[in-house]
């Protein structure tokens, strides 16, 4: 099937879907007992699921509109504040990165369950993005009610924040899938995903206008994908408006795209990932 083919991605989203109806159960279990084991034996538990994501978000904001003391916002143009600029777009890249990193040892990790003929191993590039988005889902409250608080009132786009949210899980699912069946025969991938993680958090417009960035480099910005991604959770909940039209296609498109080629190449290298663990 081309991969230009609309019917083609239809198709293996709706396999995945019935997939992961059918062992709905499932997927649910082994994400609350990642969400717990992650955290187990420690004070808080499962509150560092809340409180680490908004330490993130405090530090990163302190770091910018403190100690390098930008200023942006108060205009037409720019119509809120810097710290919803920074966070508009840093919420999802950090729910991305997780979800990147959880991907490319989700499969090596749990060698075990893989070497099982009947457990459906798709399922676990999924419970990753359900566990990473889940942060997301708490910093995206969080900044909603900051908004609201700090400027009395939210832009009508934050109502197309669940159509933002169904774009990035198709192409976080994606991602997962290729990463994690990649990292089943290239060990090294988790540490190239760290470096790139790093790296990739100023390589996206989340703390500076990319008019900010001198104009031999600014090409960098348009052939990062994620790019896409910030430029229109800025739009939603920035802007207020579609500042970043094409951006939206680009997101769409991508999304799709990544989805289809990550579970196809998954379902294909996954017949030899008990062999390989």
């Amino acid at each position: 099937m081309s991969l230009l083919n609309p019917k083609s991605h239809f198709l293996g989203f709706c396999e995945l879907i019935r997939l992961l109806v059918r062992h709905r159960q499932l997927t649910w279990e082994m994400t609350k007992r990642e969400i717990s084991q992650r955290y187990a034996g420690q004070v808080l538990g499962t509150s560092w699921s809340l409180v680490h994501p908004l330490l993130l978000m405090g530090i990163y904001v302190f770091i910018f509109a403190v100690v390098f003391k930008m200023k942006i916002g108060g205009t037409h143009d720019l119509p809120l504040d810097y710290t919803t600029y920074v966070l508009a777009g840093l919420i999802p890249w950090m729910s991305f990165q997780e979800s990147m990193n959880k991907g490319t040892v989700v499969v090596v990790s749990n060698g075990n369950l893989v070497k099982q003929v009947v457990f459906p191993i798709e399922i676990l590039p999924v419970t990753g993005v359900i566990v990473a988005f889940f942060s997301q889902l708490v910093s995206t409250s969080v900044l909603t009610m900051y908004v609201l608080f700090r400027h009395g009132t939210l832009p009508w786009t934050f109502g197309l924040l669940p159509v933002l949210f169904v774009f990035q899980i198709l192409a976080m699912i994606g991602v997962s899938f290729l990463l994690a069946s990649v990292g089943v025969y290239f060990r090294d991938l988790k540490d190239f995903v760290q470096v790139f993680c790093v790296m990739g958090m100023y390589l996206i417009p989340a703390f500076y206008l990319p008019t900010m960035v001198p104009t031999v480099f600014r090409p960098i910005l348009y052939l990062n994908p994620f790019s896409y991604v910030v430029w229109c959770y800025q739009d939603v909940c920035y802007f207020g408006r579609f500042e970043h039209p094409w951006a939206w296609a680009v997101l769409v498109s991508l999304s799709i795209g990544v989805f289809y080629v990550g579970y196809r190449v998954f379902r294909k290298l996954k017949v030899a990932f008990g062999n390989i663990l």
